[in-house]
């Protein structure tokens, strides 16, 4: 990420900015089809938003084409997404964090929510899950882990949407807890 991390953070954490770059994220997507995606965010703050990201670098014009007489435009996230770095995140303040972790949660309660208010839901059919666990770990222990699920992960980042793919949202956290 090369946007800087005040910039990053007062573009990211916006309610539906943080819709829009997940809704991005693993392809290209013009207004259009983030309008179908977020029917529930008018019309006018769906484009306001999407100009405010790619004028702040965290949306890419990827291609230009005419559609009847106007351009339309394709975006895609930058090259290496939308996470801050490890340097940005290590300059970050506590404060800072705690302000970037509540709109990380508030996204996932607003997320969960809109899966809720459908008019038919099946968290077994439709692989709903949500669970907290303690996982022991050393050092060295945590490293594999943290390589293996990276691994694991990695070639499905790449997964260009399709219409048998259904979007899927998987959120970690990991911190360590206070022993005893």
């Amino acid at each position: 990420m090369t946007v800087p991390k005040e910039r990053w953070a007062e573009l990211a954490l916006h309610p539906v900015r943080i819709r829009i770059l997940g809704a991005t994220a693993g392809g290209r997507r013009t207004p259009s089809e983030l309008a179908r995606l977020l029917p529930d965010v008018p019309q006018a703050t769906l484009y306001r938003q999407i100009a405010t990201l790619a004028k702040g670098g965290m949306l890419n014009v990827v291609e230009e084409r005419r559609v009847g007489g106007a351009t339309e435009r394709v975006y895609a996230l930058p090259e290496g997404g939308m996470t801050p770095t490890a340097e940005t995140l290590a300059s970050t303040s506590p404060e800072e964090h705690a302000r970037y972790f509540t709109a990380f949660v508030s996204s996932l309660l607003s997320e969960f929510s809109r899966y809720l208010a459908r008019e038919h839901i099946d968290l077994v059919a439709d692989g709903v899950g949500y669970q907290q666990m303690v996982l022991h770990l050393d050092d060295e222990e945590f490293i594999r882990f943290a390589q293996g699920f990276a691994e694991l992960v990695r070639p499905l980042l790449a997964n260009e949407p399709g219409d048998d793919r259904v979007p899927r949202l998987l959120a970690t956290v990991l911190l360590p807890l206070t022993k005893g």
